[in-house]
């Protein structure tokens, strides 16, 4: 057995401190957790994301899973990086675009809105239909007034056909619009993506609508009385629009100034008052001569002989009516647009 050479000396042991060693200071708070160096891994709170492994800092944040935060990837959504170095996602297929629809399609609906609204009105339906197809059949059963050298029923249908119009885009639009300027529909309508010349034009054609649907009734009641019409269609159909421009842009006049109160009363005087002394069913021959000339002036004393003298006389379209008719809707629809409220 072989010994190990010793030289003499004693063997080294560590020294030790100067003194014992100074016991640690608890600290203010809780004590701390010792933070381990090369030992088991530190207990770390949960993330969405599984746990790193023991003994590896967590350099990279966790990245919060879609279930955890409650938003759902879209499906066909990728993300790209942008100019500034972030990832922009391009958009899916099924994010809404928004903006104002077509005017063709704000148009079309603003106009079966409105022929639904006055459709549901029982006022209304009584004044543009009701009224004159009754009249039509009690004036010519009762030979109330004389028609001159007319027929009966000749002589009334073309009045009546002038007292649709007036009914239709003088009284009906004035008190409606009145209405809805008095409650602020038109007030909201005005500040939606609807513009106001295709609000306007909505109104223009639902009057259009009730007044083909007002002419198939009185002319389907006058074939059925013995009523034999002559004349152009044409010629009818350029009376009938221009009596219709004439009368709207006078009731668009009266439902921006006036109150809907005022307007309402105003309305059916006036439709009072142009259903005796238009010529719709009193011949405008029993009047004075002075009294005649003003009220051929008017918008149903010229569409009614306008529409009698086609109907009734076969003749071609009577230009001075037409004129008549023009020069008022020329100075409705100014006046109109210069002094109508919206609100």
């Amino acid at each position: 057995m072989t010994e190990t050479p010793s030289t003499g000396q004693p063997p080294e042991f560590p020294r030790p401190t100067a003194g014992p060693p100074e016991p640690t200071r608890p600290a203010a708070g809780p004590p701390e957790t010792p933070r381990p160096t090369a030992g088991p891994s530190q207990p770390t709170r949960p993330t969405a994301g599984p746990p790193e492994p023991s003994g590896r800092s967590s350099a990279r944040p966790s990245q919060p899973s879609p279930r955890s935060s409650g938003a759902s990837p879209a499906p066909d959504s990728q993300s790209s990086p942008g100019p500034s170095g972030r990832s922009s996602a391009r958009p899916s297929l099924f994010t809404p675009a928004p903006g104002a629809a077509p005017v063709g399609r704000m148009l079309l609906a603003q106009t079966l809105f409105e022929i639904r609204l006055l459709l549901r009105n029982g006022e209304q339906l009584l004044l543009t239909a009701a009224i004159p197809v009754v009249l039509l059949w009690l004036l010519t059963a009762a030979p109330v007034f004389d028609t001159g050298d007319y027929e009966r029923v000749d002589f009334l249908v073309p009045g009546i056909l002038a007292l649709c119009v007036m009914s239709t885009a003088f009284t009906s639009l004035a008190i409606a619009t009145a209405y809805e300027r008095r409650y602020g529909a038109l007030k909201r309508l005005a500040a939606s993506p609807l513009p106001r010349w295709t609000l306007l034009l909505a109104k223009a054609l639902t009057v259009l609508v009730v007044e083909a649907l007002q002419v198939v009734l009185v002319g389907g009641l006058g074939l059925a009385l013995g009523w034999r019409p002559s004349g152009s269609p044409l010629a009818v159909i350029v009376l009938l629009v221009a009596g219709t421009l004439a009368f709207a842009g006078l009731g668009l006049l009266m439902a921006g100034t006036l109150r809907a109160e005022a307007t309402l009363a105003a309305a059916n005087l006036v439709y009072l008052l142009l259903l005796v002394l238009g010529g719709v069913v009193i011949p405008l021959s029993g009047f004075p001569s002075g009294v005649r000339t003003v009220l051929e002036l008017t918008p149903t004393g010229a569409l009614a002989d306008g529409l009698r003298s086609v109907l009734a006389d076969g003749a071609g379209l009577p230009w001075g009516s037409v004129a008549v008719l023009a020069v008022w809707a020329v100075a409705g629809l100014a006046a109109a647009a210069r002094w109508f409220r919206w609100d």
